[in-house]
């Protein structure tokens, strides 16, 4: 029996047949599933108790108590009074007005393929109303609905998005989790008590097709027991067969173990990489949770949108754009707008981003600004402009074409002129277009078929 036999074979393991033991080298070995990859992009949403204050950061909480940071302190002095505690945050925590349709309906529009909920952040309060988490969740405090369940409901009924949870492994000033600290992680009342248990209950409850592990407190993986949970979800969960996970499972397993990698917040290469890995970031730069005092300037342009997600595609990788809501439930107008560009530039692009691979190349060798993919079923190298030029022609220099077999087009419009180029390549003529003519906006794609 060959290597590759051996890591599928089925052994019987405490009363179930399972495929993957509790190590790295076996969990690691699990394909992932091919949904993943072909999906490209996602949407992120940050919505917890943080979103109260709306100020700074989602980390308000530890900067204002755990490090004091200047900023937050007169903050806090300013606007609350004396004796006013973080817990105090939660009843305002209302969701009037969430809708989990109208969300629904901005993040189908932006093209995602799946999104990313947190249930959970680094202050412990829990979105839906885990049993493990008494008075310090959304159902016992603040807006008293399960939110989770009235997301992952939508989802599934006005949408194909699939759905993925983010979940913190630790909490900043939980008492077991500081017990534990304070033992140098030599104890486990934490994660056995508060932190697994929340785990299997959101698998089992909502049966997510993403889990987003997050935060491991320095911890490392053996006490958050993480290949012990991870053989349970490959093995036996309701999802055993879908489900996708990252790489934050203990402080040494970050781009190094996991389904796939995200390496570090708005992680972006800009090379290809063996494994694939997933760029998460914001389009607030300043912060991941919604920010009352946020600026303008602070809110990523559609056109940087756009140039992330071609790289980031073209690397192998996915994008993973993320949202605040307000502490009411809402999608800000300019979270949204940007979201809907984004589908709106799909709509005419998505065919080279989609169940896309990447080339033999990501980037031209000559041509600055020029991004590749390639689908293998359709013969097609597609490559990606993010600037439109002013002389009327680009130079795609690493395509090996044909003068009898290549055909070139303009995704949105129609097929373009072009002649080969030496050594090799080839320029293509792009059409004198009005505004209105244009396909759309803010990066275009040429089709190349028929190229080696």
């Amino acid at each position: 029996m060959d290597t590759r036999s051996w890591a599928f074979l089925i052994l019987w393991v405490g009363g179930c047949f399972c495929q993957y033991e509790p190590t790295w080298e076996s969990i690691d070995s699990r394909p992932l599933p091919e949904w993943f990859d072909q999906a490209k992009i996602g949407i992120f949403i940050h919505w917890g108790v943080f979103s109260v204050p709306s100020y700074g950061s989602e980390w308000f909480w530890w900067y204002w108590q755990g490090k004091k940071f200047p900023s937050y302190v007169s903050f806090m002095s300013k606007n609350y009074p004396p004796g006013f505690t973080y817990q105090d945050f939660a009843p305002h925590l209302t969701a009037e007005f969430f809708n989990a349709k109208d969300w629904v309906d901005i993040f189908a529009a932006s093209g995602a393929k799946y999104i990313v909920l947190t249930t959970k952040h680094h202050e412990g309060f829990t979105m839906w109303g885990s049993k493990y988490s008494w008075n310090w969740n959304a159902v016992d405090v603040g807006p008293k609905r399960d939110l989770v369940d009235e997301i992952s409901s939508a989802l599934r009924k006005y949408s194909d998005l699939r759905l993925g949870l983010y979940h913190s492994l630790f909490e900043w000033f939980n008492p077991l989790f500081t017990e534990d600290e304070g033992n140098n992680f030599t104890t486990t009342r934490f994660p056995y008590e508060k932190s697994l248990p929340e785990l299997y209950e959101i698998i089992n409850k909502y049966k997510p097709e993403l889990l987003w592990s997050d935060g491991d407190g320095d911890a490392p993986d053996k006490y958050w027991n993480s290949t012990g949970f991870l053989a349970w979800l490959y093995n036996e969960s309701p999802v055993r067969d879908t489900v996708v996970t990252n790489d934050r499972w203990g402080k040494d397993s970050i781009c190094t173990h996991g389904g796939y990698y995200t390496c570090a917040d708005r992680y972006n290469p800009g090379h290809l990489l063996k494994h694939k890995w997933e760029n998460c970031m914001s389009i607030d730069q300043r912060s991941w949770g919604y920010r009352r005092e946020a600026k303008l300037s602070d809110y990523l342009t559609i056109e940087e949108l756009i140039k992330t997600l071609v790289e980031t595609v073209s690397c192998g990788g996915n994008l993973l754009l993320n949202v605040g809501p307000t502490h009411d439930g809402r999608i800000t107008p300019i979270f949204e707008e940007r979201l809907r560009q984004v589908g709106q530039w799909l709509k005419i692009n998505g065919e080279g981003i989609y169940n896309s691979t990447a080339w033999r190349v990501q980037n031209d060798s000559v041509t600055p600004g020029i991004w590749y993919t390639w689908k293998a079923q359709e013969k097609a190298v597609y490559a990606f402009l993010l600037s439109w030029p002013s002389d009327g022609s680009v130079i795609l220099s690493d395509p090996v074409v044909s003068e009898v077999k290549t055909q070139v087009v303009l995704l949105g419009y129609k097929q373009l002129k072009w002649v080969p180029t030496k050594p090799t390549g080839l320029q293509v003529y792009l059409p004198a277009l009005s505004p209105a003519e244009m396909p759309c906006s803010w990066g275009w794609t040429i089709r190349l078929t028929g190229v080696d």
